[in-house]
């Protein structure tokens, strides 16, 4: 996360309300066209569905099967969710939609902006497992979250097509049957992965490392500037420097998406302690298709980490 997150987070929700607000403004053109698109969906006979982020898309349409549409808004791993800007169509997305689901945590306000000022029934996944604006937002990494998340989702669907009910109830059951594998697997690396002190660029992947049951031992000062959106002080660079050299941090994770110098910097001084580095990013990589899918590969990365 840069350190102008904040401020573009700030620009992003700002254009998607003055967006929503001249949409609402173009009349009857406008409307006409909303029209047609929900005719459309209509005669389709699917639920249109927005995703504000590549990790939950696959989600709902996991859950949803043939009985929806769904459209993912952000698929790069090379733009961050904070600081992403919102096009018309974009936020056009979220006013034909019956269902959006968006992260939460401050993590794409710009999205829940757009959402909460539409007609479509709205899941986000943070407020599902409690956590809220402040928190990590990283939650598709929670087995906990996914888990609640999932279960909104097809609430959510039931809500907007109770005719399906049932096909909904039966694809929820599919997906927490390939959940459960994923947490065995992170049940099962745990017994190698327990209380083992790592330290991370980010907080990108807290939440799996707390599943698998790892200790952060990040240094303090490194960690605060990096959840403030702030630049590290050399004299912090150099205490995570000296801390990779001393042997007391077994594993590195790296978020790759955020590469700057001062990551060279640690990931060069893990290199040259030997210290084995987790590398990842915030958004699906285009590799993947499926966000457990995703999960499963990283639970196997940081097995093959440990020494």
């Amino acid at each position: 996360m840069s350190i102008m997150s904040n401020a573009k987070r700030a620009l992003a929700i700002a254009a998607a309300a003055a967006t929503l607000f001249s949409m609402a403004a173009c009349g009857s053109s406008n409307a006409a066209g909303n029209k047609s698109d929900s005719s459309s969906a209509a005669s389709s006979g699917k639920i249109e569905v927005v995703a504000s982020i590549n990790q939950w898309g696959p989600v709902a349409e996991d859950l949803g099967g043939s009985n929806v549409e769904v459209t993912n808004i952000m698929t790069k791993t090379n733009v961050e969710a904070h600081d992403y800007e919102p096009t018309s169509q974009d936020v056009a997305k979220f006013g034909t939609a019956k269902v959006a689901v968006v992260n939460g945590a401050d993590y794409d306000p710009w999205a829940t902006k757009a959402a909460q000022s539409t007609k479509a029934t709205l899941v986000t996944a943070a407020e599902t497992a409690g956590i809220k604006e402040g928190d990590n937002p990283h939650v598709w990494f929670s087995a906990k979250v996914r888990s609640n998340a999932a279960d909104a989702i097809t609430a959510a669907y039931q809500k907007a097509d109770p005719s399906h009910k049932d096909d909904y109830a039966k694809l929820n059951k599919e997906w927490h049957a390939k959940e459960d594998q994923l947490e065995s697997k992170i049940k099962e690396t745990s017994a190698k992965t327990e209380n083992l002190p790592y330290a991370a660029t980010e907080s990108v992947a807290w939440y799996l490392a707390d599943d698998l049951k790892m200790t952060d031992a990040t240094p303090k000062g490194y960690a605060q500037a990096s959840a403030n959106e702030s630049e590290p002080t050399p004299a912090d660079i150099k205490d995570f420097q000296d801390t990779l050299k001393g042997g007391s941090i077994k594993m590195l994770v790296f978020n790759s998406q955020e590469a700057t110098s001062t990551t060279d910097q640690i990931t060069g001084a893990a290199k040259d302690a030997s210290v084995p580095i987790v590398e990842l990013t915030e958004q699906m990589p285009k590799q993947y298709t499926n966000l457990l899918d995703w999960m499963s590969a990283l639970v196997d990365q940081f097995a093959a980490a440990v020494k």
